[in-house]
This record gives C-alpha cells, sequence and structure tokens, in this order.
C-alpha cells in the first residue's frame, strides 16, 4: 500500500519563489495519495481579516492548481472544510501535559519575534498534530524547523493511546528534504517576514521591479565576475536549463556582461518558467467557482478520513 503523504501550507501571504522551490514543487511531483491543505485555522494567528484570509486562501489554491497539481489524484483543501480536526485538537489535549506544549521552540520564537503570546500560538502544535492524525498520514515532509512539530505529533498521539489502552491513531513519521537555498532580493533567505521575496506571478511590472532590486555588488560592466558569489545567478540557477546557466557563466566570466544584463536575463527565465502558470492563475482567479470546486472535492475526501478516525476517538473516549 502506498504511504500517504500529508503536508499544509498557510495562506499569510504571496507565495514566493522560496514556497516553491522549499515545499510546492515537490507536492507537485508527489500527488498520488497525498494530502494538501491550506492552513487557514492557523492563519489565524496572525491575520485577523476576513476578506484578506478569504483573498489569500484561494490564491494559494489557485497556485497550486496552476502550477500543475491534479485534484483528482491529490487531496487539496481547506483547513477549515475538515472540521474534525478541531475535535480531535479537543480530544488530543485533553491527554497532553502542558510541559510537552512548553518546550515547543517555535513558540518562543515567534514570542520573542513580537508575535503576541495568545492561546492560539500556544495551541499550535496541538492543532497541527490533529491535523497530520485526522488524515492517518503516514509521512510528513518538513523542513528541519518543523520536526519538532512532528515529534510532539506522535507523543501526544502515544499518551492518547495509552491512555485509552488501543491505538486509535498512527504514529506518522516525518521526512527531511534536501534543503534547496533561495536567496531573496538582499541576499539573506527568502522569507515573507523579511520583507525580500520574488512572489511566483506577480505582474509584469511588480516582477520586474523587485528583481532589478536584487543585491550585487559594485563589479564594474567591463570587469569579470564570479557567478559563483552573485545572488541573481543562485536564482538563474534555480529556474534556467544546465545548458543555459553554463552560457552565463561564461558570459560572467568573460567581462563586459553587467548585473543589469543578468537580471533581464533572470526575468526572462522566470517568464519562460511560471509565465504559462501565470496565465492558468489569472484565469482561476477570474473564475474562482473552479477552485471551490477542487476545495469541495478535496474536503469530502479530507472529511471521509477524517471522520472514521475521530469516529474511532470518540468510540475510545465513551463520546457516543
Amino acid at each position: 500500500m502506498n504511504k500517504r503523504y500529508l503536508s499544509g501550507i498557510q495562506p499569510n501571504g504571496d507565495l514566493h519563489l522560496g514556497n516553491y522551490f522549499g515545499a510546492i514543487r515537490k507536492h507537485i511531483e508527489a500527488q498520488d495519495n497525498a494530502f494538501y491543505f491550506l492552513a487557514n485555522y492557523h492563519a489565524l494567528n496572525t491575520i485577523h481579516d476576513a476578506a484578506t484570509l478569504d483573498r489569500l486562501t484561494t490564491e494559494a489554491a489557485a497556485t497550486y492548481l496552476a502550477l500543475g497539481l491534479d485534484p483528482d489524484r491529490a487531496t487539496l483543501f481547506r483547513q477549515s472544510d475538515v472540521p474534525e480536526v478541531c475535535e480531535l485538537s479537543w480530544l488530543l489535549a485533553t491527554a497532553t501535559g502542558k510541559g510537552l506544549l512548553d518546550r515547543a521552540h517555535s513558540y518562543k520564537d515567534k514570542v520573542n519575534r513580537g508575535l503576541p503570546a495568545s492561546m492560539g500560538l500556544f495551541f499550535y502544535p496541538v492543532l497541527m498534530a490533529a491535523d497530520i492524525l485526522a488524515c492517518d498520514t503516514d509521512v510528513v515532509p518538513v523542513g528541519s524547523d518543523q520536526v519538532q512539530h512532528v515529534e510532539m505529533c506522535r507523543d501526544m498521539a502515544t499518551l492518547f493511546n495509552n491512555q485509552y489502552g488501543r491505538e486509535v491513531f498512527k504514529l506518522p513519521v516525518y521526512e527531511l528534504g534536501t534543503p534547496v537555498p533561495v536567496p531573496g532580493i538582499d541576499g539573506l533567505k527568502m522569507s515573507k517576514s523579511s520583507d525580500n521575496t520574488i512572489p511566483i506571478f506577480a505582474p509584469a511590472k511588480q516582477l520586474k521591479a523587485r528583481v532589478m532590486l536584487i543585491k550585487t555588488d559594485g563589479t564594474p560592466l567591463e570587469a569579470p565576475k564570479d557567478p559563483d558569489t552573485c545572488n541573481v545567478m543562485a536564482l538563474y540557477k534555480l529556474v534556467a536549463s544546465p545548458e543555459e546557466v553554463a552560457i552565463l557563466e561564461v558570459k560572467y566570466r568573460n567581462g563586459g556582461y553587467g548585473h543589469g544584463h543578468a537580471k533581464l536575463d533572470l526575468l526572462a527565465a522566470l517568464e519562460a518558467r511560471f509565465g504559462a502558470a501565470r496565465e492558468r492563475y489569472n484565469a482561476l482567479m477570474q473564475d474562482r467557482s473552479i477552485v471551490d470546486k477542487a476545495l469541495a472535492h478535496g474536503a469530502l475526501r479530507a472529511r471521509a478520513v477524517a471522520r472514521e478516525v475521530t469516529d474511532r476517538a470518540r468510540e475510545a473516549t465513551g463520546l457516543r
């Protein structure tokens, strides 16, 4: 039997190249028996405007569909369309000690960065555990910063199973991918919080403006340049073919080729990589009924699994 994969993405801003090369590309490549959800419950910790959350959630779904996700292969759904996760989060909480949540690195880090110390933020690992367990997940692909949350999920599931003397929840494992370094326009890791991103589907003028802001050194146009230390080239390598990269590296080393030229070549490579998908994205945003249909289809499939899991938990606890 194929292992079931589950991953979520928070709709808390424009999806950018860091999101694409860090997660979305892998999600599109591995669709069979995969569950991908838009974590709009989690997003409520930072977004408190209804219209904004609704728009960002739809944009995230449209992005996945435009990039090639097939809703008949993968299960794509809004977290809020599967209310069983909230019931499961409460059931898990009754078997989980506060000390486990006190040890969450992510909570401490976010509070230190200025986020309000809300109960939603503190409770985040329990809701994430419910997301995972509700879908009878086998494998959770994560970055290194999320490993602890999967380990906490396993702890919560084990505590609950032991408390009621039966295997209600399957114990998932995490899978670490190979990190893909994606520099932002300032040369640091691309991140919404740093406002250094290049959105995947930015309109042409906005895309050009962001690319032209990429930080470069002051090497004169006529001088040879090192392609291995240039932020523009680092991004170009992600979106262009190996043959195109080799040609550009020669231009860098020969001199007479400026950073402005490199940025224009990067723009052309971004257009070649994402131009057709951007057109599909814009069409989907013009007719969100297609997006809503895909999400409704995914929610039905996700709820069918989540209902079975919740029924097992309710039976174990005596909730009939």
